[in-house]
């Protein structure tokens, strides 16, 4: 019974995995009608997406509609902002996500039903978590890696643009001079506030969505201040000095804060797993050196 049972579950593995294949060398043959939307979020992002992650798209998007559906309003507005504090890595955008999430999903679950048929129950819930959470994994580490990028270049960026606006130009005209020469997730958020603001959003407004878009305490100081300063009138060189310093100075604290934190776990790690090994070896080590007879011991 059991290897009637395993075989059955071998071979839906298998039909699964030839289905899925089928169905992926039906999409790349033809021409899919997909709505102009969907098609759009398909080319978005696909010169900086791997390969892997393009075929997974194009399986997945014709079910990306009904994912979404099934998510509700509420969800799909989280994650869309989600998305947008981790800067669409990859051509990230909320179709490409659904469409992940579908096959993803399909693996997962088809492999846990094919784990749960064979008996292993271990492998059925690591297979159903991948289903449910890789996507959001990817996200996650995305929006940390942005937010530890910004926080790193920000500081400098402010010293920068404190002499340039010394040097007799406008906020916004030092704003854009500096940013072009910048690269990376902060030069990024800075061209969209731009933008904005040539499209006649105030510079407060704009900004403000800036702050809504990063999760960085930083940033968020940044905007802070800067807006006071405009309010009570403080000149924008001294702000900007003043914000620098209070971010070294905040990095600092935090490294120091890391570092204390390093040493109990340093510690933890060390009295857990080395000194129990250490002392197995060494009582091994005496033990097997001083030709000690257990059989006579033991009896």
């Amino acid at each position: 019974m059991t290897d009637l049972l395993t075989a059955f579950a071998t071979a839906v593995a298998a039909a699964l995995a030839v289905a899925l294949a089928c169905y992926g060398i039906a999409l790349y043959r033809r021409a899919a009608e997909l709505p102009d939307d969907l098609t759009l979020a398909l080319e978005v992002g696909a010169t900086r997406t791997t390969a892997v992650n393009s075929g997974i798209d194009r399986l997945g998007m014709r079910w990306a509609p009904a994912v979404l559906r099934l998510m509700g309003p509420r969800r799909v507005d989280r994650i869309r902002r989600r998305i947008d504090r981790a800067g669409n890595p990859g051509g990230l955008t909320l179709d490409r996500y659904a469409a992940r999430r579908a096959v993803y999903g399909f693996v997962g679950f088809a492999g846990a039903l094919s784990m749960l048929l064979r008996g292993q129950l271990v492998l059925a819930v690591v297979l159903v978590l991948f289903g449910v959470f890789w996507v959001e994994v990817g996200i996650w580490a995305a929006v940390q890696q942005r937010k530890a990028d910004i926080e790193r270049t920000l500081p400098d960026f402010l010293d920068v643009l404190a002499v340039v606006v010394s040097a007799g130009l406008s906020f916004r005209q030092a704003l854009a001079r500096v940013a072009e020469r910048y690269e990376g997730p902060w030069a990024d958020e800075l061209s969209i506030a731009l933008r904005r603001m040539d499209m006649g959003v105030s510079r407060r407004e704009a900004f403000d969505e800036l702050r809504r878009r990063n999760d960085s305490e930083q940033v968020a100081m940044f905007v802070t201040a800067l807006q006071q300063g405009e309010e009570l009138g403080a000149p924008i060189v001294e702000t900007l000095i003043q914000i620098a310093n209070d971010m070294r100075r905040t990095d600092a604290q935090n490294a120091r804060r890391r570092a204390a934190k390093t040493v109990p776990k340093a510690t933890l790690a060390v009295t857990t797993f080395m000194l129990p090994g250490t002392l197995i070896l060494l009582v091994a080590g005496f033990v097997f050196g001083s030709d000690v007879d257990f059989g006579a011991i033991t009896g």
